[in-house]
């Protein structure tokens, strides 16, 4: 991909005046044929020997995505979500897979007023129905080449012989070491012998790989009564939501009070629908509907549109100011919009229009920070922010990104964490606590309702350069992710850095809005800084009236990026790894 000026457009400069300032940690991983960056280097290894095995660009994704969940199942879970974004390139297809599932049939805002004090409150209540395997299983059936065996062996043999604890989840484990303790199955496999594992600790989940060794059981049964590879995925499926491992879900919600139920689980499917888009000069960004947040990047790049940014400096005092404020208007107007379409009127087409953005970008002042959340466009109030104190606030998410020699293309944001619910005995699966994500709050457009889908922070992205696919991007981080991404994707087309690069530079957060995450605390004002920005920087944003808090540098907070660029002009595909989840990497060949 050429530099771009402010607007996206191409542009002969080269950006290396902006790559001066900093070195990036690790090299761009470059390639020929296929490449692959997730949030692990074990799942990227996986998806890599998928694509050497001949499996495509799918195939390699689901593979490295049921990995995440085993290596990183604090924050991945395989019975979470995973919503994706597919471009098939001999179709000229490209379709998002929500992978997000719906609260139960049970469900209501009065239970969690009446019952809750209006809070959706950690523990089993929050849970709706685990979409991560429909999602997987649908993206095989449609896309793939592969059966869900061929893909899943490396996160059974992870999960059954184990893997060896590293230290981005040994902390992240002894973070959330006080949640864990509240629920037996989850002490058993978090915390061994009452104490959280060590980093170098062998980690097994002997659970966890029955269960995933069941799934492929009944596939291979299925296959050798004379079905095909769609008729053994199918078997895999329902292993999930009509056999024994939904009896054990379903059982266990019978008896602890939750709401899922059998036909909430037999009746379960995932949605296919298509991306929603903005322009960027000749870049095209796509991402999931209005039931994420996605959009919001879109939105951003709207506003952002207007102005010269590459005049600002990269990272500059005026840029950062810019760039954090047209976040604040996106967030207003998340809180005031986004919900599940299906559900709700959700209004599409004037929030991505240039038109509302023109009245947004208006609102940005140059002199001044917004003190708190602005207003949402079109007159209408966002929530009420609450103020709190406490930064508890989740993380959890990772990413996959995946290009193949054929072109196709895949970008999944997997997740769910493993601390806010409770891990059903004896499988291994703590199913999507995703309720987190709602509101008790009826007039919220994401309210807990029968039926409807959490307004999901998991938003995979895909960008297209005049007309062909150019480069799946994604971030974990919760409502960071946006922010995450947004940054990295102005790095390369405005300041012309190179993937790593990109990904490396230094990253500000802003938390003016309410978190997504119940109890959906917001700090107002407040701006994180990393660590390599100056202190002259830091008291010009003070000084505009931003409230700075100065962040080590790298911090996991301010997202973890993973992205593969094909640059088309040289036949080259270029990743990105984000080193502030250390683990995650890059392979390409």
């Amino acid at each position: 991909m050429a530099s771009m000026n402010s607007t996206g457009s191409a542009d002969s400069a080269t950006g290396a005046s902006q790559q001066s300032a900093f070195k990036a940690w690790r090299p761009v991983i470059s390639a020929r044929r296929h490449a692959i960056s997730s949030g692990h280097y074990l799942a990227s290894h996986a998806g890599f020997e998928i694509l050497q095995a001949g499996g495509n660009a799918i195939d390699a994704g689901v593979a490295a995505g049921l990995v995440l969940g085993v290596v990183h199942s604090d924050q991945v879970n395989i019975a979470g979500v995973a919503p994706m974004i597919i471009w098939v390139a001999d179709r000229a297809e490209l379709v998002s897979i929500d992978g997000v599932g719906q609260w139960p049939a049970k469900a209501s805002c009065e239970l969690f007023l009446r019952q809750h004090e209006g809070q959706v409150p950690e523990g089993i209540l929050r849970t709706v129905i685990p979409a991560a395997p429909a999602a997987w299983l649908e993206a095989l059936k449609r896309y793939g080449t592969m059966s869900f065996g061929d893909v899943a062996t490396f996160a059974v043999r992870f999960a059954r012989e184990g893997f060896v604890m590293y230290p981005f989840l040994a902390e992240q484990l002894q973070l959330v070491a006080h949640k864990n303790a509240r629920w037996p199955s989850n002490r058993e496999i978090y915390l061994p012998e009452g104490i959280s594992p060590a980093v170098g600790d062998i980690f097994i989940q002997r659970d966890l790989a029955r269960s995933l060794q069941y799934m492929i059981d009944e596939e291979t049964a299925a296959i050798s009564r004379g079905g095909d590879r769609i008729s053994g995925l199918q078997a895999a499926r329902d292993a999930f939501y009509r056999g024994d491992l939904m009896r054990a879900i379903t059982n266990f919600h019978a008896e602890n009070g939750g709401l899922l139920t059998e036909q909430d689980m037999a009746t379960y499917h995932v949605k296919l629908a298509p991306t929603v888009s903005t322009k960027f000069g000749d870049l095209d960004v796509h991402s999931c509907g209005f039931w994420s947040q996605g959009p919001a990047l879109l939105q951003a790049i709207n506003i952002l549109a207007g102005f010269d940014l590459r005049s600002l400096g990269h990272n500059e005092a005026e840029y950062v100011h810019v760039v954090a404020e047209a976040l604040k208007l996106v967030f207003a107007d998340r809180e005031a919009f986004y919900g599940d379409p299906d559900v709700i009127h959700v209004p599409a087409d004037m929030l991505l229009s240039p038109a509302y953005a023109e009245m947004r970008r208006m609102l940005i002042r140059k002199d001044k920070a917004w003190p708190e959340l602005p207003p949402a466009g079109n007159n209408v109030s966002s929530s009420t922010v609450a103020h709190n104190e406490s930064d508890d606030g989740q993380f959890d998410t990772s990413h996959v990104a995946v290009v193949d020699g054929h072109g196709n293309a895949i970008s999944i944001c997997p997740s769910d964490t493993c601390s806010d619910t409770i891990v059903i005995p004896g499988t291994g699966l703590a199913p999507s606590s995703r309720g987190s994500q709602s509101w008790a709050n009826p007039k919220h457009p994401s309210s807990v309702a029968p039926g409807k889908r959490p307004r999901l922070t998991p938003n995979p992205a895909m960008v297209f350069r005049q007309g062909k696919m150019t480069m799946p991007i994604g971030s974990p981080g919760g409502d960071s992710q946006v922010q995450a991404v947004l940054q990295v994707l102005l790095n390369i087309s405005v300041f012309g850095m190179d993937p790593q690069m990109a990904v490396e530079a230094p990253r500000f957060i802003t938390y003016s809005h309410p978190d997504s995450f119940a109890p959906h605390t917001a700090f107002p004002g407040r701006l994180c800084l990393e660590g390599r920005f100056s202190e002259a920087t830091a008291d010009v944003l003070s000084q505009l009236g931003h409230k700075v808090v100065l962040w080590p540098d790298r911090l996991w907070r301010a997202g973890g990026v993973c992205l593969v660029r094909h640059d088309r002009d040289r036949g080259v595909l270029e990743c990105g790894a984000d080193p502030r989840r250390a683990a995650a990497y890059a392979l390409g060949w």
